[in-house]
């Protein structure tokens, strides 16, 4: 129980540092939060308004610090025993990225973060990941959703439906994509950003 929470609390602070809001300042001297639209401090604002150093940089950091707490705890647990802890060890950085405790709780939309505790299930687990990665490029190559906004929603909805059916995993793996799905759309519904007209192309129609 000491070790869950442990986790759970080191991913909800790895997941609380904004890293956009560190090296907007370091590397572009601005806040690229502040500059954007959004107010996102997430990778897209990071590289639009910061460069390809501050935008790469973020991104990584943004996906290890999912990665990491997530890979450490399945790490040092019995597999065969994943409870449902799991499931907020998964959901701690996703929560901490949308609602950071050292930025009174103004957070991003932690679309690489959550990316980022999937791939942190690696080796044991990898359809989670695959699985989130694909509803991605469906909804952008085959079934074209626009914009990004509507197309991250429907993405994280479908790949909660999907890891739960077909992972291959933990029920506790189902469990924290679904609170970290639920907290990313929850962001983005509540995101005060100029939402442009929801559209829907099938590829092979033009």
């Amino acid at each position: 129980m000491t070790r869950d929470l442990l986790y759970i609390l080191c991913g909800y602070l790895c997941g609380s540092v904004l890293f956009a809001r560190i090296f907007g300042p370091l590397i572009a001297h601005c806040d690229v939060a502040e500059k954007s639209d959004d107010k996102n401090p997430g990778t897209a604002n990071a590289y639009k308004f910061g460069g390809f150093l501050c935008g790469t940089l973020t991104l990584i950091c943004d996906i290890a610090k999912g990665i990491i707490p997530v890979h450490m705890y399945i790490r040092g647990a019995d597999s065969e025993s994943f409870g449902i802890a799991l499931a907020f060890v998964i959901a701690a950085p996703v929560i901490g990225h949308v609602l950071p405790v050292f930025y009174r709780f103004r957070g991003g939309k932690a679309v690489a973060v959550s990316f980022g505790t999937l791939l942190g299930l690696f080796p044991l687990f990898v359809m989670p990941a695959l699985l989130l990665a694909a509803t991605f490029i469906f909804f952008s190559v085959i079934v074209k959703i626009s914009p990004h906004y509507y197309r991250t929603i429907a993405a994280f909805g479908a790949a909660s439906v999907l890891i739960f059916l077909a992972a291959d995993a933990p029920l506790a793996v189902s469990v924290g994509f679904l609170i970290s799905g639920v907290t990313v759309i929850f962001k983005l519904i509540r995101s005060t950003e100029e939402k442009e007209s929801l559209e829907v192309k099938i590829a092979w129609k033009h």
